[in-house]
């Protein structure tokens, strides 16, 4: 049966010694957020994800999800009681506003419990986390009615949200979307169509489900620039609150999935539904870009979360489990054979898993931070840069972060040999959990994409060049420290060779656009890799002012932090050299086979 453990004071060093948390205490929100409140709420994730969820993690993948005659959804053995715990806990609203029955806490403090709930049990997660990207598109675009009708159901989790967007024949290209909205005398629309991969679409677990539905007004244009939002309950709501009859909104089938069986994942019939414009109409897309936004980093969450829980358990294992000699010398003579963890290939393993884990960490915190102030700063040029920063960030946090931490969860598995293959070791669920965040909320081809077509150029280039000037910065000024260097050297090099992929694609994209499309993947995890190394840079500096400092009973943790920090810049910071290699070689060679000789 595999474990976790809450990775309670990596956190807690991120927020205090990294970051500073406490110099954000002019953004709302954050002085509610003391460190005594921090370390509550982190104690209380980790008791409620370790004890809680992880068992249910592998009883809930073999049992799965079941669709009922009437298209209503049994979800596992145990999960209704343990969704009950989480709503009771408080934990879906705690950064909604007061005024909704939230705690008014920063988003940062949601991502983090949110890593724990999805290492713990990632199927589990994504009830109450396709819930709050649900709220933060309510928040944003709804109207006063709507959000008092439905936010503060939602923020307690007792009702739920989703997101539907893809359609059989349509996808990443929204535009051939088919779903329709008919306006009605009330200003309500039946809306009629059927939405595909609807996560978490029909369940037991809340008595109310909130679609957030994206659909195309009768006459409306063409393409992308016709399509609407809509607000779809499950069951209507009163004018006092209570629960109506059923809307024409069903659960055709269940998806038959790779993985998070445990996550009803639904084919969604709207026959004639009723629902609410969410917004302007026509203007669709941009309202659930505030969810997707959401959903994107959270997916980039999932992909640190699955390659935690794997690394661990594969931790575990490799300390345990005797097997032939160390090459330098038996290490323990009084066993029949030493532990896996003595073989340097074992380690080089464990190594990339875990210096990739602890700068993703700091990275979706370092961003969370960002987004924070960009949704509650008073300071509008903080507001901006931090909104720069996002919009940056966001696709090489999810590509990245899912494209290495399935990767890992592979590499995790390989720690085990062939009982990393059977079932009742748990790893091959995490390989399978953790493939589908490379595909939904955008596959991470769109996600290059983006980066490379739309967040580089945008307002002349402002975000990536404040990020380039903010590492640059760093690197000047702590060049002179010897104790720095084994860090800011090899990041100086990889930043350096991220700006020369970016001023290629300037002179070589314009003219050529299958150059940028034919690099961008490799763009996005050169970035990745500049700014992760950014995260180790930074932790090593705090790490070493912490050593200096007496280290509060943590020295072994820092010491072990400055050694992990200079084996991601020895071992794994120099691919970006391959990445730059690869973007240069430019789209001839890829484009020059016609598409019969595939």
């Amino acid at each position: 049966m595999p474990t976790y453990k809450a990775p309670v004071e990596e956190v807690q060093f991120l927020l205090n010694d990294v970051f500073h948390m406490e110099r954000y205490g002019n953004v709302p929100g954050f002085a509610d957020a003391s460190p005594d409140v921090v370390a509550a709420i982190l104690e209380e994730a980790a008791k409620f994800t370790e004890e809680v969820l992880t068992p249910l993690n592998r009883s809930g993948d073999q049992e799965g999800c079941a669709r009922q005659p009437d298209g209503c959804v049994i979800t596992p053995k145990g999960f209704k009681q343990a969704y009950k715990q989480l709503v009771e806990g408080g934990w879906v609203g705690i950064s909604v506003p007061a005024e909704y029955g939230g705690q008014g806490l920063p988003a940062t403090m949601t991502m983090i419990v949110n890593e724990m709930l999805a290492s713990s049990n990632m199927a589990f997660a994504m009830y109450p986390g396709l819930t709050q990207g649900a709220i933060a598109a309510l928040l944003r675009h709804g109207s006063p009615e709507q959000k008092k009708t439905y936010l503060p159901k939602m923020t307690t989790g007792e009702w739920t949200g989703t997101m539907n967007l893809t359609e059989p024949h349509c996808g990443t290209d929204l535009g051939l979307l088919r779903t329709k909205a008919t306006p009605q005398a009330d200003g309500s629309y039946k809306i009629t169509g059927t939405k595909i991969f609807i996560s978490a679409g029909e369940h037991d677990l809340a008595e109310n489900i909130i679609h957030l539905v994206l659909a195309r007004i009768e006459g409306a244009p063409e393409g992308t620039k016709g399509i609407s939002l809509f607000v779809v309950p499950k069951f209507f709501v009163n004018a006092d609150g209570s629960l109506g009859s059923r809307n024409g909104v069903m659960c055709g089938s269940i998806e038959h999935k790779m993985g998070i069986h445990a996550n009803s994942t639904c084919v969604m019939n709207y026959d004639g539904a009723t629902g609410w414009l969410l917004g302007e109409p026509h203007h669709g897309l941009h309202a659930m870009f505030t969810m997707m936004n959401e959903a994107r980093l959270a997916v980039g969450m999932q992909g640190l979360a699955v390659s935690e829980v794997a690394y661990q358990n594969a931790a575990i294992y490799a300390r345990e489990r005797l097997q032939g000699r160390s090459i330098s010398g038996v290490k323990y003579p009084d066993k029949p054979a030493d532990p896996i963890i003595v073989h340097p290939d074992i380690r080089r393993a464990l190594m990339s898993v875990k210096s990739f884990n602890e700068a993703a960490r700091a990275l979706l915190l370092w961003t969370a931070l960002k987004g924070d102030v960009s949704h509650r700063s008073a300071d509008e040029k903080e507001r901006q840069a931090a909104d720069d920063h996002m919009g940056l960030l966001t696709p090489v946090i999810k590509g990245v972060l899912t494209d290495t931490g399935f990767a890992n969860t592979v590499t995790a598995q390989q720690v085990f040999g062939g009982h990393g293959y059977i079932a009742e070791n748990g790893m091959e669920q995490f390989v399978r959990d953790g493939r589908i965040a490379m595909i939904y909320e955008g596959a991470n081809g769109i996600q290059a994409l983006d980066l490379v077509g739309r967040k580089l150029g945008r307002d002349g280039g402002r975000a990536v060049t404040a990020f380039f000037k903010e590492v640059s910065t760093f690197v000047k000024e702590h060049s002179a420290d010897d104790a720095m260097k084994p860090y800011v050297g090899p990041l100086g090099e990889a930043l350096g060779q991220l700006q020369q992929a970016t001023m290629w694609f300037a002179q070589n994209a314009l003219k050529k656009p299958d150059n940028a499309g034919a690099g961008s993947t490799d763009y996005m995890h050169l970035f990745g890799l500049v700014a992760l190394a950014y995260m180790w840079a930074q932790m090593a500096k705090a790490a070493q002012e912490k050593l200096k400092a007496g280290a509060n009973g943590a020295e072994e943790r820092m010491k072990a932090k400055l050694v992990t920090g200079k084996y991601f810049m020895e071992r794994v910071l120099p691919e970006s050299a391959a990445h730059l290699k690869r973007i240069q070689s430019g789209a001839d060679t890829m484009m020059e086979l016609p598409a019969e000789a595939f």
